[in-house]
């Protein structure tokens, strides 16, 4: 398994791996309606923008034979008015290669990415019932705030978290 950033070649992957990952982490949550209408095609011209992004900061996984099989994903959401703070914007794997420790050296290199920039506090948005939070949370992500969204017509809770120590975070690694 080989970590590495992402270039715009990889968008197709990207997308297989995003729309797929989706439909396994949020089925029973999402709408299956709105998870069978995701489409590749859109979501690989999304990620192409996303990787030609300069504030971005896209990484994939990839398997023995040069497969993404996961990517993670690092920005300042707009919403995000805080000096010196990044948003963990995503880290999806597909669904046979979870439990494999590939998330968390997807989400170390995230962190060695804030710390280069300096970040004093990390946020990350999730939906509050993904099991991904208890990850988080193990790596020591607090709850500040709990909002409101819909997506495919049905409103969900979004928990958002906070990281306020990089070097906390990467102390678990060590």
């Amino acid at each position: 398994m080989y970590v590495r950033k992402a270039r715009e070649e990889d968008a197709q992957g990207i997308a297989k791996v995003s729309v797929d990952s989706w439909r396994t982490t949020y089925k029973g949550i999402i709408p299956d309606e709105f998870l069978t209408n995701l489409s590749y095609d859109k979501r690989t011209e999304a990620w192409k923008q996303n990787i030609e992004k300069e504030d971005n900061y896209v990484i994939v996984a990839e398997n023995e034979m040069g497969q993404i099989i996961g990517f993670a994903d690092a920005w300042k959401r707009e919403t995000n008015l805080e000096e010196n703070t990044g948003d963990l914007t995503s880290i999806y794997l597909l669904e046979e290669y979870q439990g494999m420790g590939i998330g968390k050296k997807l989400f170390k290199e995230l962190f060695l990415h804030y710390k280069k920039l300096g970040y004093k506090k990390v946020f990350v948005e999730v939906l509050e019932e993904n099991k991904t939070r208890y990850f988080y949370e193990y790596y020591g992500a607090k709850l500040v705030k709990t909002v409101q969204i819909k997506i495919g017509g049905k409103v969900l809770n979004e928990s958002i978290y906070e990281w306020d120590s990089i070097d906390k975070v990467l102390e678990k690694f060590e």
